[in-house]
C-alpha cells in the first residue's frame, strides 16, 4: 500500500465519521454489500462504532490501535520487528500435559492471539479443564455495544457447562460443601491469556445463581449428570436468562448494579467447543465459527465447517424466525440484512431490546440508572410487535475425531470477515511448514493448487518477516496484511497497525483466533484398542 493509499484511507474514515455524526448518535450507513456493523443505531463513536465498512475501490478491511488524530500520523512507519510486537502481544501457547498417563490426551496443544480495532477490545476468550469431569474447554466470545457481556459470559459460561456435566453425587459434594461453608470442589483450571483484566473466579452474585442451577439439576435425580450436547445447549439458555434476570432482581450495591445492566444491554456472540478423547462437541450461538483442518491420506488438505453462522445469509435462520413470528412479520423481522434492521447476528447473549417487551424496558430503565454515563442503548427498533426475536440457543454439532482430523480454528467473525474457511486452513498448514512443526511432504504427495499457490506466496514474502511461532498471529497478519491476491505487503500492514483508534473500527473488526491441534496418534491409538 503506498503513502498515497495511506493518506486517502486516513481522510476517507474521518470524512465518513463527519459526514455520519449528527448529535450523539451515530447511524451507521451500508456502503458496502455487507456491512459487518453489528448494530445499526450507536450512543458514541470511538468505543462503540462497528461499522467495518470497506470504502470506494479499495477492499481495505480495518486495523489495530494508534492513538492520535494528527496529520503527521500519516507518515508513521514502524520496522519488520515493531510490526512482530504488535501483532505477536496477544499471543499465548500451551502444550497439553498427560494428567493419566494411561489415557493419552486428544489434544497436543493451542495457540492463541488477539489483535483489538474497538478500544477497548470487545472480543473475549477462554480455555480451561474440567475438574470434576473431563475434557477441556475453548470458547471465543464477541461482544457488541461494548464489551461487558462478552466479559461475563466468557468467565461465567464454562462453569454452567462443567456443572451440567456432573454428577449426581458431586452435586451433592458441591451442595453440602455450601451448606456447612466449606470450601468448594474445584471446578475448572483457567490456562490464562494475557490481557485476561479479571479473574475468572465466581463471584458472590453469579455463584448464587449457579448453585440455583445445580439445585434444580439435583432435583432432576440424573446419575450421570447431562449428556454434552443437552449441557451445552441448557447452559447458554441458562446463562442467558440468569443474565436478564439479574437485573430485574433488586440489587444494592451500585456498581453491581450497574454492571449488571451494562451485561444485560450490550451483547455477544459465542462459540465454544469441548473436547474430550475423541469425542468433539461444538456449540455456536451467532457468528463466529469453527473448522476442521483435514488432511486425508492422499496428503490433501480439506476443511470441514463445524457451525453456520446465524444471519440473514443463513436460509435455515431465516425460516427459524419466520416460524416463530406472525407471518405478517415475514417482511419486517429481516431487514437490510439484519434482525429487525439493526443487528446482525440472529442468536446472541444479552442484547435485551430485543427480547424484553417495551414495558419491561422502560420499568427497568427508569429504576435511577445514568443510562449516558452507562453508554446503554435506549433504542426500540421499528416494528417491534412480539418479542423475543433473539435467542442464544446454540446449535450444536457432534464430531467424531479421527487420526486425519489435524486441527481445529476458532475465530471471531473479524477473521471470517477477510478470509474464508480454505483459506484459513491453507494458512495454518502454511504456517506449519514454515515452523517445521509438520512436513505436507509435497515433492510425493498431491496437493490442490490452492496449497501449492499459498506456499510460493509464502517463499515470495518471507523477507518481509520473521516466520510466526503462533498459528493464530500468523492467520491475523494475513488477515490484515493482504491484497485481494493473497499477497503479503509490508506497507499495507503497517498501516492498517497505525490506523488511529477511532478509525480503527472502520476498516476492521476486532479479531481473535485459537488454533487447537490434536493428536493423531493418540486418536489411532483409540480406534486400535490401545
Amino acid at each position: 500500500m503506498s503513502s498515497t493509499v495511506s493518506y486517502w484511507v486516513l481522510n476517507s474514515a474521518r470524512n465518513s465519521i463527519v459526514t455520519l455524526q449528527g448529535g450523539r448518535r451515530l447511524y451507521s450507513r451500508c456502503v458496502s454489500n455487507r456491512n459487518k456493523s453489528k448494530w445499526r443505531l450507536f450512543s458514541r463513536v470511538p468505543a462503540t462504532l462497528k461499522n467495518s465498512s470497506a470504502c470506494g475501490s479499495f477492499a481495505l478491511q480495518k486495523a489495530y490501535r494508534h492513538v492520535s488524530t494528527e496529520e503527521d500520523d500519516l507518515h508513521l512507519q514502524l520496522s519488520p520487528a515493531q510490526v512482530n510486537e504488535v501483532l505477536r502481544a496477544g499471543e499465548s501457547v500451551y502444550k497439553i500435559l498427560d494428567l493419566d498417563s494411561r489415557v493419552p490426551n486428544s489434544v497436543l496443544r493451542f495457540e492463541s492471539n488477539q489483535l483489538a480495532a474497538n478500544s477497548p477490545v470487545e472480543d473475549r476468550r477462554g480455555v480451561a479443564s474440567c475438574l470434576q469431569t473431563s475434557g477441556l474447554m475453548f470458547g471465543i466470545f464477541d461482544g457488541h455495544g461494548g464489551h461487558a457481556c462478552a466479559q461475563a459470559v466468557s468467565e461465567r459460561l464454562f462453569y454452567y457447562v462443567a456443572v451440567s456435566l456432573m454428577s449426581h453425587q458431586t452435586l451433592e459434594r458441591m451442595e453440602g460443601a455450601m451448606e456447612s461453608m466449606k470450601p468448594l470442589l474445584p471446578i475448572l483450571q483457567w490456562h490464562k491469556h494475557p490481557g485476561d483484566s479479571i479473574y475468572k473466579d465466581v463471584t458472590s452474585v453469579h455463584l448464587n445463581h449457579l448453585r440455583v442451577y445445580w439445585q434444580e439439576l439435583l432435583d432432576l435425580h440424573m446419575e450421570m449428570g447431562l449428556s454434552i450436547e443437552e449441557a451445552l445447549a441448557y447452559s447458554f439458555q441458562r446463562l442467558d436468562s440468569d443474565i436478564s434476570l439479574e437485573i430485574q432482581a433488586p440489587l444494592e450495591d451500585e456498581m453491581t448494579r450497574n454492571l449488571s445492566l451494562q451485561v444485560a444491554f450490550s451483547g455477544a456472540t459465542a462459540c465454544m467447543a469441548h473436547v474430550d478423547g475423541v469425542h468433539l462437541h461444538v456449540a455456536n450461538a451467532g457468528d463466529c465459527r469453527a473448522i476442521l483442518g483435514v488432511q486425508e491420506d492422499s496428503g490433501m488438505w480439506s476443511c470441514l465447517p463445524l457451525t453456520r453462522d446465524h444471519n440473514a445469509w443463513n436460509p435455515a435462520e431465516l425460516s427459524r424466525l419466520k416460524r416463530e413470528h406472525p407471518k405478517s412479520e415475514d417482511r419486517t423481522i429481516i431487514m437490510d440484512d439484519r434482525l429487525l434492521g439493526v443487528l446482525m447476528p440472529c442468536r446472541a447473549f444479552g442484547d435485551v431490546q430485543l427480547k424484553w417487551s417495551k414495558e419491561l424496558q422502560r420499568g427497568v430503565l427508569e429504576r435511577g440508572f445514568n443510562t449516558e454515563a452507562l453508554n446503554i442503548y435506549q433504542f426500540t427498533p421499528p416494528h417491534y410487535y412480539t418479542p423475543p426475536y433473539l435467542t442464544a440457543e446454540p446449535e450444536v454439532t457432534y464430531h467424531r475425531l479421527r487420526p486425519q482430523d489435524k486441527f481445529l480454528v476458532l475465530a471471531s467473525d473479524g477473521l471470517w470477515d477477510v478470509l474464508d474457511n480454505e483459506a484459513v486452513v491453507r494458512l495454518v498448514v502454511e504456517y506449519l511448514a514454515e515452523a517445521g512443526r509438520h512436513k505436507p511432504d509435497l515433492a510425493q504427495r498431491p496437493a490442490n493448487l490452492g496449497l501449492m499457490q499459498s506456499l510460493l506466496l509464502q517463499r515470495k514474502a518471507k523477507g518481509l518477516h520473521a516466520a510466526d511461532q503462533n498459528a493464530a498471529t500468523h492467520l491475523i497478519r494475513h488477515a490484515i496484511g493482504s491484497n485481494e491476491y493473497g499477497e503479503m505487503e509490508q506497507e499495507r500492514l503497517t498501516a492498517m497497525l497505525t490506523l488511529p483508534e477511532d478509525l480503527a473500527r472502520m476498516y476492521r473488526d476486532d479479531i481473535t483466533v485459537t488454533v487447537v491441534y490434536f493428536n493423531s496418534d493418540s486418536i489411532d491409538a483409540y480406534y486400535k484398542g490401545g
